[in-house]
């Protein structure tokens, strides 16, 4: 019955590790300041966006270049309410979620699903509608992509 304490996973060469993910092409892995530094000046264009009524353009902004990585869980919190304040604010169309390309859609489909998550911080009839709206636009394939992507907001 030994056999069966034996990790198969690690015996295997090809298996990606966590933090494998996370590593640019030069090497070097993405810096928790920097990303931080990076969602606090998307914040201040994201809020002048707003306050001009450019709503579009602030979701597209809020959701470009989400911080990934192991250690950059305060950017990640903070970009996440930076999208949440953009969802609440903005109505959910399908002509809105078509507009955005695959890849916007998929990390907007993360955000949603990020915020479904916590329903004591963010409001789920609004996550709710969006959802279906993107879900209309982006077909099951966004939830597909979304949910298999090991990369998470």
């Amino acid at each position: 019955m030994s056999f069966r304490s034996i990790d198969v996973d690690a015996l295997d060469e090809d298996i990606l590790h966590q933090d494998e993910l996370f590593v640019f092409s030069n090497g070097i892995e993405i810096d928790p300041e920097t990303a931080l530094n990076d969602v606090k000046t998307k914040e201040v264009d994201v809020r002048n966006f707003l306050t001009r009524g450019e709503t579009t353009t602030a979701l597209i902004k809020a959701i470009e270049n989400p911080p990934y990585g192991l250690h950059t869980s305060e950017a990640k919190d903070r970009n996440t309410q930076i999208v949440m304040d953009v969802l609440n604010s903005t109505k959910a169309t399908v002509d809105l979620t078509k507009s955005l390309s695959t890849e916007q859609q998929d990390i907007l489909m993360k955000y949603i699903y990020r915020g479904m998550a916590s329903p004591d911080l963010y409001n789920s009839a609004v996550l709710l509608n969006w959802h279906e709206k993107l879900t209309e636009a982006a077909g099951v394939g966004c939830i597909v992509r979304v949910i298999t992507d090991r990369k998470t907001v």
